[in-house]
């Protein structure tokens, strides 16, 4: 990949005194949310003592979603057909020249959205989209109105139930077009539309559609064939197709992570494979990335500009500017990826300077340090912690405040 990485970082030294500033303290949060393969709570624990701050009761097991901001996390039942809104507690203030944080305890938001099988949840500029696989429809809600406890979301409709997406971009909304020959399976492409849900333009062909991600400006959608790569248009969203590289072995991507801080994908590749992608070039756009063993799960540090603590260099133990392997640690048994997609198996997280890792067979968390990479202890969690996201970073709080 030809990019030059090294051009995305950027340092700068600034000097503050002020009367604020002067009576700042600085202090670091980090939070986990971890859900249970069989049980309907959430756990949430102090990811720095590693104290549990407490049990979130929901409705059935739960796939985790976190917001950008860190301010809102979302538990996606689907067997219970509900989606609720978690209010985390960390909540970070940009000043310029420094971030205040605000911490509170993490609550249930009172927000729940309700439907048929709810799988895709996908943020963009604070909205985020629930697609509800049973209907065909996507509900959408604003991070604004879950922190204020408003149930104030719109809803737009698809030809037809599928596993489908939706994306809330700005005046528009990109919808996942259904297969109509066969609609029991992956979608065949994505049409834009307005926030009625009525079409505008053709369809984009996006064969066996499923992940989407959001790096920087640019959001993809990964098919059989490459990624559908969108952008901001004249007046609409501009959506063009990124093929694989004829380099690449037969496979497809289906999971995508977004890089932050740095612009990137990384998606799976095959059983013991991932690919690193640069969106904004045609050629060797795509870095395969062999790993030594089948994957099981992946992540990529979340980017926290108020926290000193966070690399956006990191996914799962791969090195993304290097795009190869740069640490290797054994940390659970083997588990067997025979059997179901959603049966108990690792996950992992990035929580500061922390890498953590479920063990849901061992009711415990893996805690590795993330710069040495040399494991500092386990949590235990009770039941069969599955699903994991963090949430946190450093900031000033100012007495008085």
């Amino acid at each position: 990949m030809r990019t030059n990485w090294a051009s995305a970082t950027a340092i700068a030294l600034l000097v503050s005194l002020s009367t604020s500033a002067a009576h700042a303290e600085e202090v670091t949060a980090w939070r986990l949310f971890i859900s249970d393969h069989a049980d309907p709570k959430v756990t949430v624990v102090d990811a720095i003592d590693g104290e549990k701050l407490d049990t979130l009761e929901i409705k059935g097991p739960a796939s985790l979603h976190r917001s950008k901001s860190g301010r809102t996390v979302f538990a996606v039942q689907g067997s219970a057909g509900v989606v609720a809104g978690i209010v985390s507690g960390i909540c970070f203030e940009d000043h310029g020249e420094h971030g205040d944080i605000d911490v509170e305890a993490p609550k249930l938001a009172g927000i729940e959205i309700t439907g048929k099988k709810p799988s895709h949840f996908v943020e963009h500029d604070g909205d985020f989209a629930v697609f509800f696989d049973g209907e065909g429809v996507a509900r959408i809600i604003a991070e604004k109105s879950v922190l204020e406890g408003k149930p104030d979301f719109s809803e737009v409709k698809t030809d037809a139930p599928q596993h489908g997406v939706a994306v809330d971009y700005g005046s528009h909304v990109l919808l996942s077009e259904p297969n109509r020959e066969k609609p029991d399976e992956l979608p065949v492409g994505i049409r834009v539309a307005d926030k009625a849900g009525a079409p505008i333009g053709g369809s984009h062909a996006c064969p066996d559609l499923h992940g989407e991600a959001s790096s920087g400006n640019i959001l993809a959608f990964a098919c059989a064939t490459g990624l559908l790569v969108v952008s901001h248009g004249d007046g609409s969203p501009a959506i063009r197709h990124l093929p694989y590289a004829d380099s690449l072995p037969d496979g497809k991507t289906t999971t995508l992570i977004g890089g932050r801080g740095l612009q990137y994908f990384l998606g799976n590749y095959g059983a013991d494979k991932v690919v690193l992608i640069d969106p904004t070039i045609e050629s060797d756009a795509f870095r395969l990335i062999n790993l030594p063993t089948r994957r099981v799960h992946f992540g990529s540090t979340p980017f926290v500009p108020s926290s000193p603590t966070s690399s956006p260099r990191t996914a799962s133990f791969t090195d993304v500017v290097k795009g190869e392997i740069a640490n290797s640690l054994k940390l659970t048994a083997p588990y067997s990826m025979d059997g179901h997609w959603s049966d108990p198996r690792p996950r992992v997280a990035v929580a500061g300077d922390k890498i953590v890792v479920t063990d849901p067979l061992q009711g415990v968390l893996h805690l590795v340090d993330a710069t040495s990479f040399e494991k500092t202890g386990d949590i235990a969690v009770e039941g069969k912690p599955f699903d994991i996201v963090s949430v946190g970073g450093s900031g000033q709080t100012h007495g008085g405040e």
